[in-house]
């Protein structure tokens, strides 16, 4: 259902009684790009028109004052402040909108215009699911894209403080994330490629690459100790589940671990586990493998969000290998 505006009009509001989206996603502007944009509406004024809804406040003296809170365009409220605008054209939402309601807006107005960060992008995604309780499906369906775009943009919250930093700022692509990850439980190893990374200016590919050969030098170490069968079957666990799974054997019995990023993960995990069970008890000369089926990765083709030249031009795959890495979980380019 499209969205309903008061008289299906636009209206002209004071500056001054517009106050930001409290769930705006987007942390940082631009200030050059900020500058360029008021200098643009200084000359031909605000085009696309911002879109609010009507606040009422009471005010000191009993009586009711109206405001506005803005829903989207915030760059273009900001530069009209700073090209001495004092009104701007606005749509007016019918309704009250919630908080969620107001995340929502916020996140796919950026995402549409490509003007989130991937760190600010994987924290809207979070809000959403711990806030107000969205599935990863349904942060997809919301934003238009692919469960598996959601999960993946959510494990770089598991990077470093740092490492985090780096990617908002644009001095590593979004691509050099996945091997940084590979690298999740050997922090040593992990804090040492991703300074390589700043200082020698590695391509995602020669990122991959390091990443691929610690992570095999390890596995290698550990055929020496388990037999080809237990190697055979923790990798056929790791593709069906989609995430790390490390089988570790000992002399009565041994462990085994599967790697999950937060309950929703683990819902999607326990899932296929189930099927898996059923299909084998329900066939039990059928092999295991094929019983899961795998994601089917939609929209977005090509699209990154590198935040500058000097971080997009180390991305040095192709826009299939891009689109690929967004919308699926490879666990054998991922981890070893």
């Amino acid at each position: 259902m499209p969205p309903q505006f008061y008289n299906n009009a636009i209206f002209w509001v004071e500056v001054d009684k517009i106050r930001p989206n409290p769930f705006q996603p987007r942390k940082e502007f631009d200030q050059a790009k900020l500058d360029d944009l008021s200098r643009s509406i200084r000359q031909y004024g605000v085009i696309q028109p911002l879109t609010v809804s009507r606040v009422e406040v009471q005010r000191q003296d009993g009586g009711i004052a109206t405001e506005y809170e803005l829903i989207a365009g915030e760059r273009r409220l900001r530069a009209s402040k700073l090209a001495g605008l004092r009104e701007v054209p606005v749509l007016i939402r019918a309704g009250q909108d919630d908080d969620k309601t107001k995340l929502e807006l916020a996140i796919i107005e950026n995402l549409q215009r490509e003007d989130l960060n991937p760190i600010d992008r994987a924290k809207a995604f979070d809000q959403l699911c711990k806030q107000f309780g969205f599935k990863h499906i349904e942060v997809a369906q919301k934003v238009g894209k692919s469960r598996e775009y959601v999960s993946n943009t959510l494990r770089l919250l598991a990077l470093p403080e740092t490492m985090q930093q780096a990617l908002s700022d644009g001095k590593i692509a979004e691509g050099h994330t996945r091997p940084l990850l590979m690298l999740a439980d050997r922090p040593q190893e992990q804090e040492t490629l991703f300074r390589e990374v700043l200082l020698k200016r590695l391509t995602v590919r020669d990122t991959e690459a390091i990443a691929r050969r610690i992570a095999t030098d390890r596995v290698r170490k550990k055929e020496y100790l388990y037999s080809p069968e237990i190697l055979s079957m923790e990798k056929e666990l790791t593709e069906a589940l989609g995430t790390r799974v490390a089988i570790e054997t000992k002399e009565n019995g041994g462990k085994l671990a599967i790697d999950f990023v937060n309950e929703d993960d683990l819902r999607v995990i326990f899932s296929h586990l189930a099927a898996r069970i059923k299909a084998t008890a329900e066939s039990p000369d059928q092999k295991s493998s094929g019983l899961l089926s795998e994601p089917d990765p939609k929209s977005s083709a090509g699209q990154t969000f590198a935040q500058d030249d000097s971080a997009s031009a180390l991305d040095d795959r192709s826009k299939e290998e891009i689109t690929k890495d967004e919308n699926t979980f490879d666990p054998n380019s991922f981890s070893l």
